[in-house]
């Protein structure tokens, strides 16, 4: 904040732990601010909140404290599905009730909520008289950082990360924005709870480079994973305004706090405690799982991935981009699929691809077909497709370019995957848009893409990166090609992979066909691999350096460790088992010396415990995989 004499605070608010303290006040002139300490440690300085409105005066200054109320809340609930089976709400909440001390007497309430690992604010506007309708231009929300705070900024939804000085950072910053402290703790900053509004990035204030601001986003092109998206749009509906009616709540703005990478991982429950409850009565039809991605379009290409899914323990076959036509053809309809293949096809001609066949082969073996759609078929098409689908037998469909950002596309994408859930089908939304939360909401939302995902053939730092940054948001399509040439890392590493990029829809075959497998050993890990979690540990965690996540499904935990492109010994303690219990484990680890294999990948097994420690050699852009299981009494796995 540029504005000094500031009064003495209004408010304070302790987490529940103690950890975190929240001082609330007023500067001589009525604007609203914060500060965040972190035990001793300052979080975060004296930040500025209010609201910039296109249509009338802003709700920045000239504030009185009307109304002050705090309170405790506790609360367990159990997701559908998630990294855990079980989480905890625990909070203490202030609200304090603001009026502008003029003629027209304002009000405007602001929201905070301090958790154990976290803070979280919102705005809200009451039903008052003189501001029934507004236009939010943006947010004058700040997070005053301490000089020589670093962060890791990335540009775009499917972009790499550089760690930067705050003050060096370019503007339209996703999120999470994670920020390394110089006395060694972390925080991140997100977003929760995003329905009616627009995507919010981050900013550097210009004139105090170390307040990074909120920046409401419109589409955005020239970014990675941001183009395809603009063409031919009216200007309001490329907007970066929000329009609301009181009563009215802005989504929450969310700081993690941790001592390490892999604490702010672990309390990334609290984006989903930030968004609504479940509100699909009956969620017994979501079901996650694994799939192949059909790359022929064709009768006999789907039943060959059907088999192999049936085969490798995948739950799923996907038709994508082409299956209906051309999708950049507005007369592709998906309902009645004819026309030329198009993009994957390596041959033209007419489609030969019933899909009703299709379905009906794959439902007898257990395995659910999933359909592609480009935005603009979803923009047009959706209320003709919806039943037909139904009726085919669809379990669920991925939505593909989407446009994100503007308020007005994340009000339709939410109200798709509502009507996505009336005929019981769940969705994968690809491209730039990222969850926040409102898969907790609607989990028929089974996973986003929003990530420089394998399909690009990142290097091992950038999966090193993800883990504690894009993942901190929630789920991402990590899209798995085991077997292309292209890969950057080892074989292991994208076995650990599987572990470390939470998807509950994940995509393990996405540029392989079932030919490409040829009786590998390590496979299994991919046939037993859940996608959904009982509890999830990170074991070791160092931003773009290494990590190692233990995840567990009922009794058996799954752990993936992966380096970058430094060679490195890795210590992995196995206390996190049940004390007292044998567990059988193998052990899938690099095994570049092994000329023989082709995937250069060893399988080993091994009785461990508790009191275990395995010292995992990882190569370079390596890793290493663990399926651990509980041994019956006999000894046996």
């Amino acid at each position: 904040m540029s504005e000094h004499g500031c009064r003495t605070a209004e408010g304070l608010l302790d987490s529940p732990d103690g950890q975190l303290r929240l001082a609330f006040g007023l500067t001589e002139r009525g604007r609203p601010f914060y500060s965040l300490r972190y035990g001793d440690r300052p979080l975060l300085l004296e930040s500025a909140l209010g609201l910039v409105l296109t249509d009338a005066p802003p709700l920045m200054e000239g504030f009185r404290v009307n109304h002050v109320e705090t309170e405790e809340s506790y609360e367990e609930w159990r997701p559908v599905y998630g990294e855990r089976e079980q989480i905890t709400d625990h909070y203490r909440s202030l609200k304090v009730e603001l009026v502008q001390q003029d003629e027209a007497g304002r009000r405007l309430v602001l929201e905070f909520r301090a958790y154990a690992g976290g803070l979280a604010f919102r705005y809200v506007i009451p039903e008052q008289a003189g501001l029934e309708r507004f236009t939010i231009e943006r947010e004058a929300s700040q997070f005053h950082l301490p000089e020589g705070c670093r962060a890791y900024e990335e540009h775009g939804a499917e972009g790499e990360y550089t760690q930067v000085l705050i003050k060096d950072m370019k503007p339209d910053c996703e999120r999470p924005l994670t920020v390394v402290y110089p006395g060694g703790y972390y925080a991140a900053l997100l977003e929760a709870g995003v329905d009616d509004y627009p995507r919010t990035l981050f900013t550097v204030n210009p004139e105090q480079p170390w307040i990074v601001e909120t920046a409401l986003s419109g589409l955005l092109t020239g970014f990675v994973g941001y183009g395809l998206m603009d063409e031919g749009l009216p200007e309001e509906e490329k907007s970066h305004r929000a329009v609301g009616k009181a009563p009215f709540a802005t989504p929450w703005r969310l700081a993690l706090v941790g001592e390490n990478p892999g604490q702010l991982l672990e309390r990334n429950d609290l984006v989903l405690n930030l968004n609504a409850p479940c509100r699909i009565e009956d969620v017994s039809w979501v079901r996650p799982g694994k799939l192949i991605r059909e790359m022929t379009l064709s009768q006999e290409g789907g039943r060959r991935c059907v088999d192999y899914a049936a085969c490798m323990g995948l739950q799923y076959v996907m038709l994508d981009w082409g299956w209906y036509g051309d999708p950049f053809d507005d007369a592709s309809l998906c309902t009645r699929p004819e026309g030329e293949v198009w993009f994957y096809s390596k041959h033209s001609g007419n489609h030969t691809l019933s899909v009703p066949e299709l379905v009906q082969y794959a439902a007898e073996r257990g395995i659910g077909i999933i359909l592609y759609l480009d935005r603009r078929a979803v923009e047009t098409q959706i209320d003709e497709f919806l039943p037909v689908f139904r009726e085919w037998g669809i379990a669920g469909l991925k939505f593909g370019f989407v446009n994100t950002g503007p308020q007005r596309w994340t009000r339709w994408l939410h109200e798709c995957i509502r009507k996505c859930a009336e005929y019981r089908l769940f969705v994968n939304v690809h491209d730039a848009y990222r969850t926040t939360g409102y898969s907790r909401t609607y989990p028929n939302l089974l996973t986003v893409e929003g990530i420089r995902g394998n399909e690009h053939f990142p290097t091992a730092r950038h999966n090193a990166t993800l883990p504690f940054t894009r993942y901190l948001a929630g789920c991402g399509d990590y899209t798995i090609c085991y077997f292309d040439k292209r890969l950057r890392t080892t074989h292991a590493h994208q076995l650990a992979m599987s572990v470390i990029a939470y998807s509950p829809l994940q995509s393990i075959g996405w540029y392989d066909v079932p030919a490409d497998a040829q009786g590998e050993p390590e496979l299994e890990f991919f046939r037993v691999l859940p996608t959904v979690w009982s509890d999830t540990r990170v074991l070791a965690g160092e931003i773009g350096e290494l990590a190692a996540i233990a995840r567990r499904r009922e009794e058996q935990w799954f752990v993936g460790a992966i380096t970058n492109e430094r060679i490195r010994e890795l210590a992995v303690r196995l206390d996190f088992l049940q004390p007292g219990v044998r567990y059988l484990a193998s052990v899938y680890a690099d095994d570049l010396w092994n000329t023989a294999s082709r995937t250069q990948v060893s399988v080993t097994v091994k009785e461990v415990n508790a009191d275990t420690v395995l010292l995992m050699q990882l190569a370079p852009s390596g890793g290493q995989a663990l399926w651990l299981r509980p041994m019956s009494p006999e000894g046996g796995g």
